[in-house]
């Protein structure tokens, strides 16, 4: 089995008494888009310094092309480009000019310049002063200044972060197009689901610094089909739901009439409505669902809001 392009293991963070990222193993496979997703705190940046070696872990290891990042720092960063919330641009020169002061203290030839304009579409604004650019043109000079060196591995923190709709779909144009015209492996971090479902390859999510689902996107898109719940509006709700969680079944209070009861099988309705009414309990209506990624993903990344057994509707993804 071929060697993960970054991998961690057992990796810890601490500031203080305060424990960041705990037990965090990641697995990012070469030439995949990287989905790095989690609510605002959840330790994203944190992770993404780690990587870079701006920060040193608490424990654990760090390993980036087959090599231990402690070990072999100089070597790995070499082969990597990063771009770190906003870019640092010097908003008086032009974007040509700004990629010009990196490319003679890395010593590169000239024409690359023109390569890494022309792969983030800024060849046509190169001339103009960067404090006439947008905030995605900005983005996108940052990208070519991280690509400068031709890096294998881009790590970027946050790309769509303000961005507009159409800046969005730009970012999202380049990241593919990255990948899959010119071979580079992107990890990227990110609080917006719906936008990495159409972008990544790959996701890991994060959650108060431990990671509770990775894997390919599809298979978080196959988790939603096994998230389900039934909504349902009965007369009695105290004893309804002493009914349904002697049952096992994980329950949510919704009001004074309504309890949403997560299932395995949309057949399991006709079931609960049989115990319910058995158990003299009038049932009024019931609704089946299936949870959407975004509640899956706030399933996660949210305190649970079920009753007793409520870990029981998390089991399919923390087992994948």
């Amino acid at each position: 089995m071929k060697e993960p392009l970054i991998s961690t293991h057992q990796l810890h963070c601490r500031y203080g008494a305060l424990e960041i990222l705990k037990d965090l193993d990641l697995d990012i496979p070469e030439g995949s888009i990287y989905g790095f997703l989690g609510p605002n705190g959840a330790g994203k940046t944190t992770t993404i310094r780690l990587l870079l070696g701006l920060l040193k872990p608490t424990a654990g290891t760090i390993r980036l092309f087959g090599m231990e990042l402690e070990r072999n720092r100089v070597q790995v960063l070499q082969r990597v480009g990063a771009l770190i919330e906003t870019p640092s641009l010097y908003r008086h020169l032009s974007g040509r000019d700004n990629l010009e002061v990196m490319r003679r203290m890395l010593g590169l030839k000239k024409s690359r310049i023109d390569e890494v304009l022309e792969i983030v579409r800024l060849r046509q604004d190169a001339h103009r002063p960067v404090k006439q650019y947008s905030l995605g043109m900005c983005q996108r000079l940052g990208i070519a200044l991280a690509l400068l060196p031709d890096p294998e591995l881009l790590i970027l923190d946050e790309p769509t972060n303000g961005l507009d709709p159409s800046g969005i779909r730009e970012m999202r144009e380049l990241l593919k197009d990255l990948n899959q015209e010119h071979g580079k492996t992107i990890f990227l971090s990110s609080h917006l689901l719906s936008e990495m479902e159409k972008t990544v390859t790959h996701v890991g999510i994060l959650h108060q610094g431990q990671l509770r689902f990775q894997g390919r996107i599809q298979e978080l898109q196959k988790a939603t089909q096994q998230a389900r719940t039934v909504e349902v509006e009965v007369g009695n709700v105290l004893l309804a739901k002493e009914i349904l969680l002697y049952l096992g079944h994980a329950v949510e209070t919704l009001d004074n009439q309504r309890l949403r009861v997560a299932v395995q099988e949309k057949e399991e309705a006709a079931a609960l409505n049989q115990f319910l009414v058995e158990g003299g309990v009038a049932v009024y209506n019931l609704a089946f669902s299936a949870q959407s990624l975004e509640e899956v993903f706030l399933s996660m990344t949210e305190l649970p809001a079920f009753d007793s057994s409520a870990s029981l509707h998390l089991q399919p993804f923390l087992q994948a």
